[in-house]
């Protein structure tokens, strides 16, 4: 996107903003490129929310990946948290452009029917265990980049959803632990073509689900500190500024501590894996008639505390 594209991006994006976005406490981490700096770079949202500090700048030992950074565990945050609390320039958000905060994790996982609202939307019962699968680590995009819809697809639909960024290794976690895994959290779109999800390929979701540009994420992973209750946040989805998906994470059949515990029964969890939550009513496919995206629609995902994501659809 051009950078006057990106500037006006950021001002429908100042001017839509419904929630608060900037936690009282913790830290909002980003990846973020910039003409004048070599290579994508680590940033925290500076605390009044005008711009973003350089992690690289500030101590050019730290890594320039997210997952690189996770896995330098405690010693690297104690390093962000010191940057909050020095007085350093800050780039202007218009200088930068805002990568996915999360990129090229080991993995994925993402959960269906995990609303119980949703589940009432399409009458069905709620699950008495995690559904789970996946999206390929290539379809994550940034914050604000485009999604592309596939000339393999006519029927693409939108999905806002909590997003759980895991913050260190780990296997066969107790749930009374779990918490201790997570790094943090951040908005995700679950882009989906629903005639490869329920149509195609013997109806598994996963071709469906992982078209490149299918996973934007961002605009900042909120460290799990900043956020007092991740299952009661509002959540909503707005196509062309007319609100299609209105909720809360308290509507999540299994909270954040059961989908670790779970999934790490047979899977080893990694810094910078993803969990997708699951997504509340509203969906395009189940409208009457259904609805799906078009070329030209402009998404907005939010969800409180967290910040909004746009996408502009092509």
């Amino acid at each position: 996107m051009l950078a006057s594209g990106r500037r006006k991006l950021l001002s429908v994006l100042l001017q839509t903003q419904r929630w608060p976005s900037q936690p009282s406490r913790g830290m909002r981490l980003v990846q973020f490129q910039a003409p004048h700096l070599a290579g994508p770079r680590l940033g925290l949202e500076s605390g009044n929310d005008s711009g973003v500090i350089d992690l690289n700048a500030f101590d050019p030992t730290l890594p320039k990946t997210m997952v690189e950074f996770l896995e330098q565990g405690e010693a690297a945050l104690q390093v962000a948290r010191r940057a909050l609390t020095t007085s350093l320039p800050v780039l202007r958000r218009s200088e930068v452009t805002f990568l996915s905060p999360v990129t090229r994790p080991d993995k994925v996982v993402c959960v269906g029917m995990n609303y119980v609202d949703h589940c009432k939307e399409q009458n069905v019962p709620v699950p008495k265990e995690p559904i789970i699968f996946s999206k390929f680590a290539s379809s994550i995009v940034g914050p604000y980049d485009e999604v592309v819809i596939p000339p393999e697809s006519q029927e693409v639909d939108w999905e806002v959803e909590l997003a759980v960024v895991i913050g260190k290794k780990g296997k066969h976690i107790k749930a009374t632990d779990a918490m201790d895994y997570v790094a943090g959290f951040t908005v995700a779109h679950d882009v989906s073509a629903r005639d490869w999800q329920t149509g195609r390929n013997g109806r598994q979701w996963l071709l469906g689900k992982t078209f490149d540009t299918f996973c934007p994420l961002g605009p900042a992973l909120v460290t799990k500190d900043s956020v007092a209750d991740p299952h009661n946040l509002k959540i909503c989805c707005r196509v062309n500024g007319e609100v299609m998906q209105s909720s809360s994470t308290s509507q999540m059949v299994f909270k954040t501590e059961e989908l670790v515990a779970w999934v790490s029964q047979f899977v080893t969890l990694y810094p910078g894996d993803v969990f997708l939550t699951g997504t509340p009513p509203g969906v395009g496919l189940f409208r009457k008639p259904p609805v799906f995206l078009k070329r030209g629609d402009e998404v907005q995902c939010e969800i409180e505390g967290l910040g909004i994501i746009i996408n502009k659809v092509v």
